[in-house]
């Protein structure tokens, strides 16, 4: 071996200091958003079942979430909601009372400095759980578009900072960045998600969101997992219509999605850490299976080193106290 010559990769791992001062790619608190889960009623803190330690919380009681959020330095928060009443086109998600203008309002008088994105969909306000108008059983697509923007509009005047819209109708950026202009709020971003797939991933969000479809599937709107060209190109029209953050749905399946998107765009990209796969963490967990600590931070910086900018997590809280526990 005397007269080998090779590289010896193993001089940068020999102590912990030594692997910091190397490491390529880190997590931040300020990498975060948290979603917080709103409902109607009075004195509401109710475990999602299939979401161990994500609540529903009604309005008396969110400042306490809020407050944790705030207190452990997370920027952000993504606000969904779920009525009481639902029609065939989501009235509530527009009108200036439903449960997430009333919620947007009140954690933007209690914590103006904290960032609050509005997810802007229709389908938990809708009494058939799609995210649309329908009509004859099939989803519509442009009559859907001027519901979006309205719902947009409601939601920045309520004093939502970020525009979140979910829907994946096509041109659903541009209606909304119309209506969002139109209405003078020119310098209000949208986080598009820009590439969001039909996913087995998403079960325990529509507990969570009471937005299961009655009837059918949204596969003719949503994307199929199986398209990689397809992703590129939604994105691409979503940057060409006016959004300012591209979101990739879910993350940990589409990693190579996010890469690419990254690559092409150069826009902020964030993925989405999505329910299902909190869920089955959060199961393995407790099963005594997995470490959890260490499952979600090598997952979270598989996002983060696949290109992802932001990460949209159920995890949040925990991981940033597991942040300053390593410090």
């Amino acid at each position: 071996m005397k007269d080998v010559t090779f590289r010896r990769h193993r001089r940068l791992r020999q102590s912990n200091t030594i692997r910091s001062m190397v490491r390529e790619t880190h997590i931040h608190k300020e990498d975060l958003i948290y979603p917080i889960f709103v409902v109607e009623g009075t004195n509401v803190k109710k475990e999602v079942p299939s979401m161990p330690n994500v609540f529903h919380w009604s309005l008396d009681l969110v400042d306490q979430e809020v407050e944790e959020v705030v207190s452990l330095g997370i920027p952000a928060i993504i606000v969904f909601g779920v009525p009481n009443s639902k029609d065939d086109v989501g009235s509530s998600a527009y009108h200036d009372h439903g449960i997430v203008q009333k919620a947007i309002r009140q954690i933007k008088e209690n914590h103006p400095d904290l960032t609050v994105i509005a997810d802007t969909c229709l389908c938990q306000f809708t009494d058939h759980g799609h995210c649309g108008v329908i009509e004859d059983g099939k989803v519509l697509n442009d009559p859907t578009l001027d519901l979006l923007a309205k719902t947009a509009v409601s939601q920045v005047e309520a004093g939502a900072d970020i525009i979140a819209p979910s829907n994946m109708m096509d041109g659903f950026v541009a209606a909304i960045r119309h209506g969002l202009d139109e209405a003078g709020y020119v310098d209000v971003p949208i986080m598009s998600y820009a590439v969001k797939f039909s996913s087995a991933f998403y079960g325990p969000f529509r507990d969570a969101a009471h937005s299961s479809p009655k009837f059918g599937d949204r596969k003719t709107y949503q994307m199929d997992p199986a398209n990689r060209l397809e992703a590129l190109r939604e994105a691409r029209s979503d940057m060409e219509e006016g959004a300012d953050f591209l979101i990739v749905k879910p993350a940990l399946s589409y990693l190579d999605i996010i890469r690419e998107v990254k690559d092409f765009s150069g826009f902020p990209i964030v993925a989405y850490n999505v329910s299902g796969e909190y869920s089955m963490v959060k199961a393995a967990s407790q099963n005594g299976w997995i470490n959890e600590k260490e499952i979600v931070l090598e997952k979270l910086l598989s996002m983060k080193r696949a290109g992802a900018d932001l990460i949209l997590t159920y995890h949040a809280k925990d991981v940033v106290k597991w942040l300053l526990e390593d410090k």
